[in-house]
């Protein structure tokens, strides 16, 4: 049933309920990666989730990303269910309800920082209006860039490409981001501050993060910690330290 119009979204944005992922189905070589995952997160949270080399924190990403396709189990988001969509309807829902930022930032090198930002739109719309590019350099310079989204990717410190990723990720205003280890190629410095300016665009556009860190500081300073160890989820709970 559709909610009535004006009414607020359900406060529950993700669930996945007996998550179960294997490859290779049906060779002698089969393996199961995740062991039946249930876990929610709710509009607004800001989420870690750590766990050791192997233990299944790409895969589950991947799947809650709408990159791959579970074996088992039900996955509902934003008042969703994803698990019977084809593939252009999974297209849709990843472009309309996801925002990636990853270790690497992926930005394209011959784009300035502003084309890159509005990639989204194009690749959702198939064209950028004036008020998308208008949204593209409010979010850069919200991100500190407001000087410098002319400039190409070569031309920017690792710390700048990865604020230009987390506009990018942000310029749709997704009501979840996906974050996959986005310090771990920084120093410890860059790491910081673009930690920091997740926070910030977090508390100011109110969207959810899932961030995958094998930083205990950094996990420290989200709301929250899931821990996946050999697929399965054997901790979730408040984070140990400060949100911030």
């Amino acid at each position: 049933m559709n909610a009535p119009t004006g009414a607020a979204p359900p406060a529950v944005l993700l669930e996945l309920d007996g998550v179960r992922k294997r490859y290779n189905v049906g060779l002698p070589n089969e393996a199961e990666v995740l062991h039946g995952v249930s876990l929610r997160i709710d509009r607004g949270e800001f989420v870690a989730l750590i766990g050791p080399s192997g233990s299944g924190k790409s895969t589950l990403l991947n799947i809650v990303g709408l990159l791959e396709r579970m074996t088992a189990g039900r996955y509902r988001i934003d008042g969703v269910e994803v698990s019977g969509l084809d593939d252009a309807a999974l297209t849709l829902r990843r472009r309309s309800t996801l925002g990636f930022i990853f270790q690497f930032h992926h930005l394209l090198p011959a784009f300035s920082a502003l084309e890159n930002v509005t990639l989204p739109a194009l690749m959702r719309e198939g064209r950028i209006t004036p008020a998308q590019r208008e949204r593209a350099r409010a979010v850069l310079a919200a991100v500190g860039l407001g000087g410098a989204m002319n400039k190409r990717p070569g031309e920017l410190s690792g710390g700048m490409q990865q604020r230009v990723a987390i506009a990018r990720a942000l310029v749709l205003e997704p009501p979840l981001v996906l974050a996959d280890e986005p310090t771990g190629n920084l120093d410890t410095v860059s790491a910081n501050e673009v930690f920091a300016l997740m926070r910030q665009m977090h508390a100011e556009l109110k969207t959810s993060f899932l961030v995958v860190t094998h930083d205990p500081r950094l996990a420290a300073r989200c709301d929250r910690v899931i821990e996946l160890v050999d697929g399965r989820l054997v901790h979730d709970g408040p984070a140990a330290g400060p949100a911030r």
